[in-house]
């Protein structure tokens, strides 16, 4: 992987995460680098899942995809959240 490709990762990985601390309710308890972590490892594994499934490639825009990656990061940002608060206490 280039440096372009990591810079690339790094940022869509930033947003995936935002987007995806979005749409859970509430206030999640973790630090914006996990975040970017959950994000980052989100968009491979939501690329992978449309690539599976035969939608990555389409014209345009890639809502199939990003929908993947989007849950996928939610998901993963809830389930750390909340084993974060549970070890807190």
């Amino acid at each position: 992987m280039t440096i372009t490709g990591i810079i690339v990762a790094i940022i869509v990985g930033a947003v995936i995460g935002a987007l995806a601390r979005l749409v859970l309710p509430g206030r999640q308890n973790i630090s914006i680098l996990m975040t970017v972590i959950i994000g980052i490892v989100a968009a491979l594994i939501g690329t992978w899942l449309a690539q599976l499934v035969g939608v990555a490639t389409t014209d345009g825009i890639d809502w199939i995809e990003l929908v993947f990656q989007i849950g996928l990061a939610a998901i993963a940002i809830a389930l750390f959240s909340g084993f974060g608060a549970r070890r807190r206490v």
